[in-house]
């Protein structure tokens, strides 16, 4: 290596982070180059594949970690107070001593830290050392290499099933149409494929390779890259995300594939979203920090307190007393003096008022609540194989404290699972009430009580599913096949039966057309399903491809990845459904006995195909309406970025040419394929997006067709259907054309390439050709119903921000009972008027002792006028009136404004949970974050402070994790405060008959020992295990969540009680055993020790009458505590002749334990001490429990007697008075009805009501309910 001089070191730093922060990057290959030094490579500006995520390195660990430990202003405290004790006027006792507690918290500490660091040492190290192949121009092949090896201009080559290395811009892959497939499970948990596409005109071979890669600077967008590559002639050829793969994603599919490093190390997108632990400040913590400063204050006042007292004591002496010893000089200092120097040695005597170990305590607290959050069986979800996720690991006890929920609906509440139900086509409605009604024809529902299947499977207890159709000698091996299927929710998901009359109208389209006289493409029918095989990104795969998605057992299907990915002999397409003309099909009898007929005979191999496709869609809109169009016979056989193959039910397979994809992005509220007809050679648009967005884009001469199918769209969303519509427009060869090069110059544009590319889009997607519509059925997660009412009988309001439209979105508020009968709904357009109902109906007399009943539903545009700064007020105001809120059509930006602005103008705990990246804004947004790790991805997830599988655990996470991590952390800093008080008063009581000369009556190893070890575990296990109420009262009554909300139980009451309390029991401890030895000679220590004896007893049975649940590991710790006090102090007094001179503590237990006196002061003392809270606790029990007491009394009751007084009691507190809600006929599947219970169905008088004016529906169905 050859030397260089500083300045031209400090020249090649400074170029280096100029090139690093250019916003354009101009990258070459380092093939020319390779073998030189360093300083003559191209990209030597830019950090290599190496990372480095440790916070310390060997010689700079401790002062860094010391650097960040004294950002703890506790830290810098007590170590300020250590060192002010080596000053010789101030000091209190040893200076050694008083370094020993700061110094054994710090190192502990260290340790932790250190240990961490060490796992993320060798996990860098493990990493950097995974192998690669890169080319080397020497060797003309592809070398082995390291991680750590890769360089920004490198060609990498990654084989099917790596990890890729580096971002790499994709040159060349082994799949003929130029395309890879990745998998992003570990950048952003998503388990569906990416298909990524090869850089066109760009010659893959390395050495070959002399083009310029101008890339854009590295950022966090894990969607988006601007790059375009500059060939020798200037020619410039676009690239986009499409061509991008990303480190660490795993290659799918795909023998090999080369791409040439464009960002490396640190650099990469997944570095740069690395962010670790998210860090929060709880409520609880921000209290905690008052407390300290009101205890600084109070430890303030009492050394003021001293040095007056001092001075006055030093003033009231006649002469010089013999024990002041004056300096060198002879010269005694003056007492003003003296008193200046007492106010800073009563501080270092009285410092452990102020908690040293409070901090640490709550870390390890927090610690174990988080291990039995995550290892609670009922918030496993065994179909996911996932349990909780605790990724913010200061925030559990604010889970008890929430007030507003706002949650997402598609895939929060909803299983994000869309099933194909309704279509309507050309204005005519198809109803397929068949897929509605299939499952209860071929099922048959019976109480476990009297079925001989009761023991087959838990999951479903209460219910058991038999098939009835097929011979009886069947029935027992059908149930087996289907029951574990049907139970984790697989049956159904892409099952579509055919509506027969479309079935009719699509077989007389196919036989009125011609084999190729290219008037296949004119009928409607036909071009409706083949824009819904085609206007998609869903991915075409075989089973027996590279990455198995489903295994198979004998009698059960178990799913690891996206549950919307199915295998097609799942469905049932054109050839299996029932037709009544028999001389037209082809008939089979399957293995259970089942007919199957179609239309056209296909040969076994041919089925064996098919069965074998399996889709994979990156949203389950898609994969469901990929199903439906199989379902009808129009079956997608093939996707590459150039072409599409489907099959018709003719049988015929048809190739269209992929010309150009706009993908789906939030502004246009749609996505549009543009093909080439095989047969027609036209260029035809596939377009399919929300209705709102659609309808305006329509061509006039189908504004007829368009009022038919709206209508039909409407009564989907009543139903709680997901809608979609259908058009393709026929594009001219000229305008094709010049619309092929305004995209081009888009894609290579780099400034603003997002807008012109949207641009474009927007352009072509006019006049638009109406095909029709379609309703897509998301059923609700299980329980949700059940969750959303315990959070509402806990006090939360619970608010659902969703993108549907409001028909859609108030049907499944009723049916998932964010919403009831008997509520008034206000579906706000003006704000005052339904501002000023909501208040007079809240003022009538008639509702004042009611619990206010009133929900709100607002839709995105009037959000937007409503939170406008003049309107927010009055938009709280209206908000906070109402039990639930329901907003419609909102935006991800609106989601995360409406969080900000309840929880800034309520001043309220709030909680978001969501599953998708759409809400990942809101989630951050709120106090507490919780992602769900639905269908969607895992953006929410990496996001969130806590992540869950089901919208059904955050009944118990809230309720009674979160209620016990509140009330545990909060009881044990209580104590925390009340036990340091307590025994720093010992000393302060003591100055009173010491001249306040901050003399201590107890040995100094004593005192630290006493705080360090003999009290310090026994809170610590309070914390952890204490449960004031067991886990089935908190979910038998919900209402016990209350006590948690608002101030809760730490409060400045609770607060300033406890010291009061410590006040009066440091006195008792202080004073009896003062009268009793008074006028005796007893040592210093002879009458300390009986004090600090008593305070141990007093503190830890103190703390005892606080527990609420004994275990065994109560036990060991209190008992243990006491006798590691014995056992130190007794062998502290044996050994230590000559510590403390000249007042030593030599054998001081030993002698007082041979005393009668030392027990009967112990025992008296604590009894006076404790006999006030004991006797508080016993009134207060007596003449007005709270309702956690009679949820402890509960726990002490039979099962059968504690469910029968919480159904009273529930019904009591206004639970009971919920009903379900059911949608008229047809009944919509995503309700989760009893089987007992089957309320009237509602007639249309019922759902209007004009009690009120426009902007105010009313809804108050007063119905009998079956008993």
């Amino acid at each position: 290596m050859t030397w260089r001089s500083p300045l031209a070191l400090m020249r090649d730093a400074l170029q280096g982070q100029r090139a690093r922060e250019r916003e354009l990057r101009n990258l070459v290959s380092n093939l020319p180059y390779e073998g030189l030094e360093k300083a003559k490579q191209p990209n030597r500006f830019f950090p290599s594949n190496a990372i480095k995520t440790t916070k310390y390195s060997l010689l700079f660990f401790l002062p860094m970690n010391l650097y960040e430990q004294f950002h703890r202003m506790a830290n810098l405290y007590f170590v300020g107070l250590a060192i002010l004790n080596f000053i010789p006027v101030v000091n209190a006792f040893q200076p050694e001593v008083g370094l020993i507690p700061i110094c054994v918290i710090m190192c502990l500490t260290a340790l932790k830290d250190a240990w961490e660091d060490f796992r993320r040492y060798q996990s860098d190290r493990k990493i950097n050392s995974l192998p690669c192949l890169i080319y080397s121009r020497r060797e003309k092949r592809y070398v082995e290499r390291r991680w750590k090896d890769v360089q920004v201009g490198d060609f990498v080559k990654v084989l099917c099933n790596e990890i890729i290395p580096a971002d790499l811009l994709l040159l060349y892959s082994s799949d003929p149409n130029g395309v890879c497939h990745i998998e992003t499970a570990n950048l952003d948990g998503e388990t569906n494929l990416k298909q990524r596409t090869v850089v066109s005109g760009i010659c893959p071979l390395p050495e070959s390779f002399n083009a310029v890669v101008v890339c854009e600077k590295p950022n966090i967008n894990l969607n988006h890259f601007k790059c375009f590559v500059e060939k020798p002639d200037k020619d410039k050829v676009g690239a986009s995300i499409e061509s991008l793969l990303l480190r660490g994603c795993t290659m799918r599919n795909t023998n090999h594939a080369v791409g040439f490093v464009v960002y490396a190390g640190h650099e990469t997108k997944s570095m740069l979203n690395n962010n670790g632990s998210r860090y929060k400040r709880s409520k609880l913590e921000r209290k905690l920090n008052i407390d300290v400063f009101f205890c600084l204050i109070l430890l303030l006042t009492m050394c003021l307190i001293g040095a007056f007292g001092h001075y006055l004591w030093l003033k009231s002496l006649p002469d010089v007393p013999p024990f002041l010893v004056p300096d060198s000089n002879g010269h005694l200092d003056d007492p003003s003096l003296t008193s200046f120097y007492m106010f800073f040695t009563m501080i270092i005597l009285l410092q452990i008022l102020i908690p040293i170990s409070l901090y640490v305590s709550i870390e390890l607290v927090k610690v174990g609540q988080i291990f039995f959050i995550t290892n609670d069986m009922d918030l496993y979800d065994e179909e996911t194989d996932s349990r909780v996720q605790c990724r913010a690991l200061n925030i559990t006890e604010d889970l008890g404290q929430i007030e507003y929920v706002f949650s997402d609906k598609t895939g929060t509440l909803t299983e994000n699972k869309m099933v194909f139900r309704r279509c309507s086509i050309m204005g005519t409605e198809y109803s397929h009430r068949e897929n509605g009604e299939d499952f209860n024809r071929r099922l048959f529902i019976l109480k476990t009580d009297d079925s001989p299947f009761s023991n087959l499977d838990n999951s479903l207890r209460g219910f058991i599913f038999f098939i009835y159709k097929g011979p009886d000698a069947k029935r027992l091996e059908i149930l087996h096949n289907f029951y574990s299927i049907i139970s984790k929710h697989l049956g159904m998901e892409t099952e579509v039966i055919p509506d027969q009359k479309l079935l009719e109208q699509i077989s007389r389209a196919e036989s009125g057309s011609g084999r190729r006289d290219g008037s296949r493409g004119m009928d409607p029918h036909l071009d409706f399903f083949l824009a819904l095989a085609i206007c998609n990104t869903v991915v075409v795969s075989l089973a027996t491809d590279h990455r198995q998605r489903v295994s198979l057992l004998p009698y059960e299907r178990k799913q690891t990845g996206t549950l919307f990915q199915r295998k097609s002999n799942r469905n049932r397409t054109l050839s299996e459904i029932p037709v009544t003309d028999s001389s037209k099909t082809d008939s089979r009898a399957d293995s259970n006995g089942l007919q199957t007929h179609s239309l056209h005979p296909q040969s076994a191999a041919l089925t064996a195909a098919l069965e074998d496709l399996c889709y994979e869609a990156e949203s389950p809109d898609e994969a469901a309406l990929v199903y439906a169009a199989k379902a009808y016979g129009f079956i997608l056989m093939a996707r590459t970025p150039g072409s599409v193959t489907v099959r018709l039910p003719s049988g015929e397979e048809l190739v269209f040419e992929v010309l150009e994809t706009l993908t789906f992005d939030s502004n246009r509220k749609r996505m549009s394929v543009l093909v080439r007809n095989p047969i027609t050679k036209e260029y035809v648009l596939y377009t399919k997006g929300a209705d709102y967005a659609i309808m305006e884009l329509l061509g006039t001469p189908y504004k007829s067709i368009a009022a038919d199918t709206q209508h039909h769209l409407d009564c989907y969303a009543k139903e709680g259907l997901r809608t979609l519509c259908i058009t393709k427009k026929v594009v001219s060869e000229n305008e094709y054309q010049r619309w092929l090069g305004e995209r081009k110059r888009a894609r290579a544009a780099i400034e603003s390439r997002e807008e012109l590319i949207m641009q474009t889009s927007v352009q072509l997607e006019t006049n638009l050709t109406l095909l029709g519509a379609t309703g897509i059925e998301d059923r609700l997660q299980e329980n949700v119903p059940d969750s959303i009412m315990a959070l509402r009988e806990a006090g939360i309001h619970v608010w659902v921000l969703t993108g549907d439209k409001p028909e859609t979105a108030v049907n499944i508020g009723y049916a998932c009972r964010l919403l009831e009968e008997e509520d008034l709904l206000a579906c706000t357009s003006i704000l005052d008027c339904t501002l000023e109902e909501v208040r007079r109906y809240g003022e009538d007399p008639r509702n004042v002792d009611t619990a206010p009943n009133t929900s709100l539903v607002i839709d995105g545009n009037t959000l937007a006028m409503a939170m406008s700064p003049d309107l927010q007020g009055r938009f709280v105001d209206l908000a906070k009136r109402c039990r639930s809120v329901l907003c419609c059509r909102v935006t991800p930006l609106q989601k995360s404004g409406v969080v900000k602005l309840v929880r800034e103008k309520l001043k309220v705990m709030t909680l978001a949970v969501g599953d998708g990246a759409n809400d990942v804004n809101m989630i951050q947004a709120a106090d507490v974050g919780i992602g769900i790790s639905g269908q969607e991805g895992m953006q929410a997830v990496m996001a969130s402070d806590f992540a869950i599988s089901r919208f059904k655990h955050l009944k118990k996470l809230l309720l009674v994790h979160g209620h016990w991590c509140y009330t545990r952390l909060a009881n044990m800093i209580i104590y925390f405060f009340y036990k340091n008080v307590a025994y720093v008063n010992l000393l302060f009581w003591y100055q009173f008959f010491c001249g306040f000369s901050a003399t201590a009556m107890i040995d100094y190893w004593l005192m630290i020992f006493f705080n360090l070890f003999f009290t310090s575990t026994p809170p610590i296990m309070f914390g952890i295990f204490d449960k004031d109420v067991s886990a089935e009262v908190l979910q038998g009554v919900p209402e016990l969540y209350r006590t948690g909300q608002g101030k809760g139980d730490y409060n400045y009451l609770t607060f300033w009680i406890s010291i009061l309390d410590a006040f009066y029991q440091s006195l008792v401890c202080f004073f009896i055993p003062y009268w009793a030895y008074q006028g005796s000679d007893v040592d210093i220590f002879t009458f300390g020790t009986p004090l600090n004896t008593t305070a141990l007893f007093t503190i830890l049975l103190h703390l005892a009458i606080e527990i609420k649940s004994w275990t065994v590991v109560h036990w060991i710790i209190m008992v243990g505590s006491v006798l590691l006090y014995f056992v130190v102090t007794l062998a502290y007094s044996a050994l230590c002749v000559t510590c403390n001179p000249p007042s030593n503590p030599y054998w001081i237990l030993q002698s007082q334990m041979a005393d009668p006196m030392f027990y009967l002061i112990c025992t008296l003392t604590t009894v006076v001490a404790l006999l006030p809270r004991y006797t508080f606790h016993v009134l207060k029990n007596s003449v007005a429990p709270s309702p956690l007491l009679q949820g402890r009394q509960l726990d002490r009751m039979d099962g059968s007697t504690r469910d029968q007084w919480i159904k009273e009691w529930r019904g009591f507190r206004g639970g009971m008075s919920v009903k379900r809600y059911e949608l008229s006929d047809p009944p919509s599947p995503t309700l989760e009805t009893p089987a007992d219970y089957f309320p009237e169905s509602l007639t249309d008088a019922d759902l209007t009501g004009d009690d009120l004016s426009l902007n105010v529906i009313t809804r108050n169905h007063q119905r009998d309910v079956p008993t």
